[in-house]
């Protein structure tokens, strides 16, 4: 059994348990990048309250105290940390316990530890109409328009997450089959598809490129340099979001739309037109149902609907 480490040590087994995470759970970057600041955070709260000195000190007492201290801290926009990004840490930690478990280290059960009631997720969704409008909202006259326009129609057409529409390349899809593989969250494999609209629009895009990039989507403003790598020219996904929410304005959307909300209108679609939910789970990308089935609510037109025609007292 190994002997009980130091706080500084704990930084060191974390440090292993995120080249775990990377390496064999194949997280993606952000989830570890997100991972390694909560867990650093806990580290510095230790050294900060001088709670202990070993993994062996980690007990619920030290939890609770963490807990009132992160309740404490201010979020991104000055207020206090959201119960949602509490929840996050309280999950990372949860995750480090059962990985320090699993490789026998004698340390406080995960299970011990509550996660925070977070209210239910509201999702932000666009109707038919609105999502017809953001579709059209980018002017085809420009390069820059074209690709925004491609980005949308794909955005739709795949219900695909930012992260992986920003690492689409070139040479990857099959414009022809109107199909192309990607790598989700965990790792997880999937083929998506491309509607004959969505292909026909990132087609004008691509043909109306002269360079010699691989990413599927480049920035176009500014000086570009021909000699610069691929990486460097390739759209992000900051600007990604900052470009769906300039047309959400634009067009005076009555939501804050986002990305996801694309994807959320994409799920929501299927659905609505009766598609099962363990197949829009699969194009989405979704390890669990469960995740999936916070857009049923917006299927509630066909519930009433057989109702109205199944039951008898409401004829």
């Amino acid at each position: 059994m190994p002997e009980p480490v130091s706080v500084s040590e704990i930084s060191i087994k974390s440090s292993e348990f995120l080249d775990y995470l990377s390496v064999e759970r194949g997280s993606s970057p952000l989830t570890i990048r997100n991972y390694r600041h909560y867990l650093k955070r806990f580290v510095d709260f230790l050294k900060k309250e001088n709670l202990g000195s070993g993994l062996s000190d980690i007990n619920q007492e030290v939890i609770r105290t963490y807990r009132v201290y992160l309740s404490g801290l201010p979020g991104e926009k000055g207020e206090v940390l959201s119960r949602k990004t509490q929840g996050y840490h309280v999950i990372a930690l949860r995750s480090f316990l059962k990985w320090l478990i699993r490789n026998d280290y004698k340390v406080m059960a995960p299970d011990k530890i509550e996660l925070p009631k977070i209210p239910e997720r509201q999702i932000k969704f666009l109707n038919g109409e609105q999502m017809e409008r953001l579709l059209n909202a980018p002017s085809a006259s420009t390069i820059q328009g074209k690709r925004d326009k491609a980005i949308l129609e794909v955005f739709f057409s795949t219900g695909l997450r930012v992260s992986e529409l920003v690492g689409l390349d070139r040479d990857k899809i099959d414009l022809e089959r109107r199909e192309f593989g990607v790598t989700g969250k965990g790792g997880k494999a999937r083929v998506v598809f491309l509607s004959t609209r969505a292909a026909e629009f990132v087609k004008k895009y691509i043909a109306d490129r002269k360079d010699h990039y691989n990413p599927l989507f480049i920035r176009h403003k500014g000086k570009v340099d021909p000699t610069l790598p691929d990486e460097k020219m390739r759209l992000t996904s900051r600007s990604m979001q900052r470009m769906v929410k300039k047309y959400v304005r634009q067009i005076k959307l009555p939501i804050d739309a986002s990305c996801h909300s694309i994807r959320h209108a994409f799920a929501t679609d299927l659905l609505m037109a009766g598609a099962d939910l363990r197949s829009v789970q699969e194009m989405l990308g979704h390890k669990n149902v469960s995740t999936t089935q916070i857009y049923t609510h917006v299927t509630n037109k066909q519930l009433r609907d057989i109702h109205e025609t199944f039951h008898g007292r409401g004829k």
